[in-house]
């Protein structure tokens, strides 16, 4: 099975998406439970993945996370 670069995945789990931004596990997780409803954020019933391309979006309109 041909593994999938992170950098060419649309969704990313909470652990690739910490590795790949450089922000910490627990931080992410505090983001999405504060920001349940954003775009970026995908959710699989109780389980919350984000969406690369616009989580990066949402960083890059940041000045601070």
């Amino acid at each position: 099975m041909n593994e999938i670069p992170v950098s060419q995945k649309y969704i990313l789990t909470v652990e690739e998406a910490s590795a790949y931004f450089h922000i910490g596990v627990n931080r992410l997780r505090r983001l999405i439970s504060q920001h349940r409803d954003a775009d970026w954020v995908l959710w699989n019933n109780t389980h919350a993945t984000i969406k690369r391309l616009k989580f990066e979006r949402y960083i890059d309109a940041q000045n601070a996370i």
